[in-house]
């Protein structure tokens, strides 16, 4: 019986040892949210500092003013849920699908009242139409809007805030 009480503990203790040397922030997982796989590559600490929000109005800034086009992922043209699909990409190391229909199922149900820089914001606007941004703080979001392409808009503006459907939460926010 002496002998079995240090030879549990030895083995407790060569458990956790080699627990301790595992480096998560090396691996990439993919994880099922909802119905829809998303690929997430954990945050370093740097990713949730103040420079989050810089780096999402940086990025904002190079596409402002590109045009909308339905189906289009790049420069020549983007729709809403291209751009959110590229924004979190290139920004996040987050795979997001790639159709508004997808995104909506993926990451955690956010309360509008607690919105945070990243977040996505979900718009009914026509009977079987959906809209997608990129919720930058101050009430504001980012979005390809087909008028006037990137763009920036107000949550509280009355076109949007009439139109307001939910908002999700995705990886590494």
């Amino acid at each position: 019986m002496a002998l079995i009480k240090p030879s549990i503990s030895i083995l407790i203790s060569a458990a956790m040892l080699g627990c301790a040397g595992v480096r998560t922030n090396a691996v990439v997982d993919e994880v099922i949210v909802g119905a829809i796989p998303t690929r997430i590559i954990p945050a370093t600490p740097a990713a949730r500092t103040p420079s989050h929000s810089q780096r999402l109005h940086a990025h904002f800034q190079e596409w402002r003013g590109v045009p909308h086009r339905y189906g289009g992922q790049s420069k020549r043209g983007v729709d809403c849920s291209g751009f959110v699909q590229l924004t979190y990409r290139q920004l996040y190391s987050v795979t997001l699908p790639r159709r508004t229909a997808e995104q909506v199922m993926s990451g955690a149900r956010v309360d509008p009242r607690r919105l945070a820089v990243g977040d996505l914001v979900f718009f009914k606007i026509g009977w079987r139409q959906r809209h997608v941004g990129i919720y930058v703080g101050a009430n504001h979001f980012i979005h390809a809007s087909a008028r006037n392409g990137i763009a920036k808009s107000s949550l509280a503006s009355p076109y949007w805030s009439k139109r307001f459907w939910k908002a999700r939460r995705v990886g590494v926010l």
